[in-house]
């Protein structure tokens, strides 16, 4: 069963301000996620939330497992995106 994926608007924003080629790389490796987000995301230390690397980028979301979600929290530049 295939996961929920909820992007915030924030997250969105920032994609949205990319480079095309860049938008659309980081946008399909998140959908290539919603099969089985365990294998893709990689929990932060300390932390509750995963990240997924694509590039110099990080994706940050929170996964609920009990409801198939995967909730995008924030994307950024991988010197930035950790503050």
């Amino acid at each position: 069963m295939t996961y929920e994926l909820i992007i915030d608007e924030d997250a969105v924003k920032f994609l949205e301000s990319l480079q095309p080629d860049l938008k659309e790389q980081i946008f399909n490796k998140i959908l290539s996620t919603k099969e089985n987000p365990h294998h893709f995301f990689e929990r932060l230390a300390g932390r509750t939330d995963y990240k997924l690397r694509v590039g110099d980028y990080r994706v940050i979301a929170d996964i609920e497992d009990s409801n198939k979600i995967i909730k995008v929290t924030l994307i950024g530049h991988r010197r930035n995106v950790y503050k």
